[in-house]
């Protein structure tokens, strides 16, 4: 009898254990929304906003909680990151500028002069087109107000602030009309950087305390997915994403829908760029526009340009301007290169301005373009 006691024990006990540590694995788990049945879209929920506090008796661990939620980061604020990042960019850039300052210094500028300075300027991405007319324009205000007291570099900065167009409108469109979100496309090639401009800008967005929802329609990228929903956890806003592989228009259409359900005031729709296939990709990207204007209008689409490509890159960007009516470029990795032209040569591209640079791999490493800013830059502050 005690034999059979003991073994009833034993297994009251093992079934106990299992219980509890059941119960833990359940609550440690992250919290997910169904999926949409219409879909198969799902939403990867915010974490607990930073802030808020916990009552004394929720704080008691439980048994094998798990995972623990991932801490929300605070974003740098916007004029912080933008000094950090004009003096970042100083010190990448600043090569053109004291090369053009050399040049124009001299004590004679004959032609041989002049072709150094076309070719300094083509060599930074300016263009064909704009490099003569900033050549012309110097060669014309240096002719008239030329002396001994020139102030060459002031010249120099006027010149290159006009040819960078201050009067263009830069400011991003995140706000709809009529209480409806605004929803911000963002398109551009695999490796240009599109899903982590996504993620930045995100932050941006919340640093501004703007409310946000992403909509992870690159589907045929697995790894850009998971990539976003990593960003999403990081700033606490929400991730709509569908199997891998899906419609992509139908993600789009799902995260706009809960955009207008929840009142956000901005919707991001990172989307993809595989340009081995235009036809299909401009279909595609047709197709995502329509979908989202069923609900709301699209506000923006911004396009990112990997700085560092040159001429691909103006190549690329004529090919989105077919597919969608760009209205505003994001420049990244503005800051391994001399290649400050390309500012320049797509402004005059496309007719539509940058307006916005990455300059690092860091989180915050994405500001507004300023042109005087910029000209600064290239001239070493």
């Amino acid at each position: 009898m005690d034999f059979l006691g003991d073994w009833l024990y034993l297994i009251i006990g093992i079934a106990l254990v299992g219980v509890l540590t059941l119960v833990g694995l359940l609550s440690g788990r992250a919290r997910k929304a169904p999926p949409s049945p219409a879909t198969g879209t799902e939403v990867i929920a915010a974490p607990t906003e930073p802030g808020v506090e916990t009552p004394p008796e929720a704080t008691a661990p439980p048994v094998d909680a798990g995972p623990v939620a991932p801490t929300l980061e605070r974003p740098e604020g916007t004029a912080s990151r933008l000094t950090r990042l004009r003096q970042r960019l100083a010190g990448s850039q600043g090569a053109l500028g004291r090369g053009l300052l050399a040049l124009l210094s001299r004590d004679r500028l004959d032609e041989d002069t002049w072709e150094s300075i076309e070719d300094t300027l083509l060599l930074a991405d300016i263009g064909v087109a704009p490099t003569t007319q900033l050549v012309e324009r110097l060669r014309a205000r240096i002719r008239t107000d030329g002396g001994p007291d020139t102030d060459v570099r002031a010249i120099l900065r006027e010149e290159l602030i006009a040819l960078v167009d201050p009067d263009m409108d830069r400011r991003l469109q995140v706000s709809g009309e009529d209480g409806k979100p605004g929803v911000v496309l963002v398109v551009g090639v695999n490796g240009a950087g599109k899903t982590t401009t996504v993620g930045k800008l995100a932050r941006i967005l919340v640093a501004e305390n703007r409310t946000v929802t992403l909509g992870a329609a690159d589907t045929f990228r697995a790894a850009a997915v998971e990539q976003l929903a990593t960003w999403g956890e990081r700033v606490g806003v929400d991730v709509v994403r569908g199997p891998e592989g899906s419609d992509p228009a139908s993600v789009a259409f799902e995260a706009v829908k809960q955009g207008l359900e929840q009142g956000v005031d901005t919707v991001l729709v990172d989307t993809a760029g595989r340009l081995q296939n235009k036809a299909g990709l401009m279909d595609e990207l047709g197709k995502v526009k329509r979908v989202i204007e069923k609900q709301a209008g699209v506000t923006e689409v911004l396009l990112v340009l990997d700085a560092t490509t040159g001429q691909n890159g103006m190549i690329q960007a004529r090919v989105f301007s077919e597919i969608v009516d760009v209205t505003g470029i994001v420049l990244t990795k503005l800051d391994g290169s001399a290649k400050g032209g390309i500012v320049v040569a797509v402004q005059g591209e496309l007719g539509v301005p940058v307006k916005l640079v990455g300059l690092g791999e860091g989180a915050d490493d994405l500001a507004p373009f300023d042109a005087a800013a910029f000209v600064d830059a290239l001239l070493g502050g």
